[in-house]
């Protein structure tokens, strides 16, 4: 599917996958296998950005995935987020839904949230927010109307 569709139909905190449909070189060539996997990887769907005026230019709607934290001994020291046009000419796929019941911490309310947490309770969202501490953070339990929703005149993002 296109970003586009992901951006009207994937809930924030779905796993997904984008490629470029390229087959995979072989190992050896390292060079060639290191651009493959900038264009062929996934992550997860951190927030949606509706299009917007920058002065005389309009930019048009993003998404962005977090793709992985990088670090070690508990530290954090580099954290990739990986933005996309919606006229991106990769192909995407859901991999998989936040489950009912989980809790997404967001950093502020308002359309313009972005994930920073998907907990599996509230609980442990709490928890989570004890420790981290976002001032104006909102928490947002996934409901099966939230998943449900992911179908839009008669499309999934499946």
């Amino acid at each position: 599917m296109s970003a586009q569709l992901i951006y009207d139909l994937a809930p924030l905190g779905s796993t997904v996958t984008y490629s470029d449909g390229a087959p995979r070189p072989p190992e050896r060539f390292r060079k060639k296998l290191a651009a493959w996997e900038n264009r062929n990887s996934g992550g997860r769907l951190i927030r949606k950005q509706a299009a917007r005026r920058v002065g005389d230019t309009v930019l048009p709607a993003s998404i962005t995935l977090h793709e992985g934290n990088y670090g070690g001994g508990g530290v954090v020291v580099l954290t990739v987020h990986r933005s996309f046009s919606v006229s991106t000419d990769l192909k995407f796929v859901v991999t998989e839904r936040p489950t009912i019941g989980s809790v997404r911490i967001l950093d502020r309310p308002g359309e313009d949230a972005e994930l920073l947490h998907l907990a599996e309770s509230r609980a442990h969202a709490e928890s989570w927010l004890t420790t981290h501490r976002y001032p104006n953070a909102v928490l947002e339990e996934v409901t099966a109307d939230t998943v449900a929703a992911d179908s839009v005149e008669g499309r999934a993002a499946a």
